[in-house]
């Protein structure tokens, strides 16, 4: 899991190949005011999720893990916790994973929060389960999805 802000995305570019690609695209277009939906980047390999989600509480939400992406959660709009637990720690399985979706939830208790304002960015891993979209209200937020 890495955190920062969109300012500072030139020190994780070089974790990946597609990750500048990414913070380009972001820094370049006005995506707060873009119609909602898939934006394709570079096809499947990578892509954004631009959604306006409702806020749930933190103990309605489940860690999710992926394993074919990673997930760049780029705040735009309001106020957003993540939780975050350690993959070898998750074990209350409660979907399994599946490849389409490229998904499995779990339903133990984050260990660590993070809450992200606009401009800042949380990188998550498939070592990272994570439960996104905690608070209150709609939230405007970018998902970026990058193919390992």
């Amino acid at each position: 899991m890495i955190v920062s802000n969109l300012q500072n995305s030139s020190r994780v570019e070089v974790l990946h190949p597609r990750f500048k690609t990414l913070f380009d695209y972001v820094k370049t277009h006005d995506l707060l005011h873009a119609e909602l939906g898939r934006i394709d980047v570079d096809g499947d390999n990578l892509f954004i999720m631009n959604i306006n989600p409702e806020c749930v509480t933190q103990d309605k939400q489940v860690l999710e893990a992926h394993r074919i992406y990673i997930d760049v959660h780029i705040l735009l709009q309001g106020v957003e916790r993540i939780g975050w637990k350690a993959l070898e720690d998750v074990n209350q399985e409660v979907k399994p994973y599946e490849e389409d979706e490229d998904c499995a939830l779990f339903s133990d208790c984050a260990t660590t929060w993070i809450d992200l304002r606009p401009g800042q960015f949380m990188i998550v891993y498939p070592e990272d389960p994570h439960a996104p979209i905690i608070g209150q209200g709609k939230i405007r937020k970018l998902i970026g999805k990058v193919r390992i």
